[in-house]
């Protein structure tokens, strides 16, 4: 299953991304030859007007293909449609077609990030201000603690006993207490670990565990009272751009920080995940609900917007370049040395690749 959702999620993204670059160039006078949907081999297509719309069997992704988009295109002079090629066309009219992509992603995303703040977004609040449907998770576990290794973080708290004594959806304080009421006997806790069914221990309060207050007896957890918090249209728009903004800045940074690590050889790629890791990720946000899906989308569609900037030849920040350097130079880049660059970023890209999935697969069997 979250092999599907990782194609799934991939295939929408990849998707959005074309579609910008189709429907500028298509706005821009160029020659949009096919716009397809998935990789080959071919299933169908269907010809509308000058464009082919294929539907390909592989669904992970799309492409769009513009007529003399590759620098070596034969275009020739005496083509009716050679001034809407690619290359044909003014400057700045190519520009916007390389930067449409990544500007789609980071419009899905802010879309995504808007939708989650509508449908509501688990927030922690205050005891006295929570509603009744607030939930009790536990937010950290003391290390060597009584129930370390026991009750992971995230589980939901949903009751407490002993002997006759019951606490049904505890609150903070209500959970602290009873704690102190019953420290000279066995507590029986019941709860629900994220991606596992209900489950009871039993577990006797200990001393010393608060460094503040050694007199009171505690059970060694941090605890956190959420509740689900809806937006409005217009508050959800402004979140939704904050988010997008900051997810864009700390992208950029840790995306920064990771590549100059990896020219002095002091990147740690373990900290890094690539397809097998998303895979996993995808499968986890699932499992916390819609929400935390649709975040985490958002946030990769984020990803595939910076990674895609980068000034490496193959990717869409790499092709800017060249057209910066035309718009600089007044002259037209030459298409041997444009190939020549263009199979090294790819060399390099393929080999970041591999790194990255080799410590995924690493991570897997640790």
């Amino acid at each position: 299953m979250s092999v599907i959702l990782f194609l799934l999620v991939l295939f929408v993204l990849i998707l959005v991304h074309e579609w910008g670059h189709y429907i500028t160039a298509k706005k821009t006078g160029m020659r949009v030859d096919e716009f397809a949907i998935g990789f080959p081999p071919k299933l169908f297509s269907i010809k509308k007007g000058e464009t082919e719309y294929s539907f390909n069997s592989l669904p992970i992704g799309g492409f769009v293909r513009i007529y003399g988009e590759n620098l070596d295109a034969d275009v020739k002079a005496v083509d009716p449609d050679a001034s809407r090629a690619f290359g044909s066309r003014p400057l700045w009219a190519q520009a916007v077609v390389l930067v449409a992509g990544v500007t789609m992603n980071v419009i899905f995303a802010w879309f995504l990030f808007a939708l989650t703040f509508m449908i509501g977004v688990p927030a922690s609040v205050n005891e006295d201000v929570a509603g009744a449907e607030a939930v009790l998770y536990v937010a950290s576990v003391l290390p060597e603690g009584p129930l370390d290794g026991v009750i992971p973080p995230g589980s939901k708290i949903l009751s407490l006993s002993s002997g006759d004594n019951e606490l049904v959806s505890p609150r903070p304080t209500e959970f602290s207490q009873f704690i102190q009421d019953n420290a000279d006997r066995d507590i029986s806790i019941n709860f629900l670990a994220p991606k596992s069914e209900e489950q009871t221990v039993t577990v006797t309060p200990v001393k010393g565990l608060i460094a503040d207050n050694e007199s009171k007896a505690a059970v060694g957890v941090a605890l956190s009272l959420v509740e689900t918090e809806k937006y409005s249209f217009v508050a959800a728009m402004i979140e939704a751009s904050k988010a997008t903004y900051n997810g864009l800045i700390n992208i950029t940074v840790g995306l920064t920080s990771l590549l100059a690590d990896a020219v002095t050889g002091n990147a740690d790629f373990a900290q890094v995940a690539g397809p097998v890791g998303i895979v996993g990720m995808v499968g986890d946000a699932a499992d916390f609900g819609l929400t935390a899906l649709l975040t985490f989308t958002a946030f990769i569609s984020l990803n595939l917007a910076v990674i895609n900037m980068l000034p490496v030849p193959a990717l869409d920040g790499g092709r800017l370049l060249f057209v910066a350097y035309e718009a600089v130079t007044k002259k037209a880049v030459n298409p041997l040395w444009a190939g020549r660059m263009n199979l090294i970023g790819f060399v390099l890209l393929m080999l970041l690749m591999i790194t990255v999935t080799y410590n995924d697969i690493l991570r897997l069997f640790a």
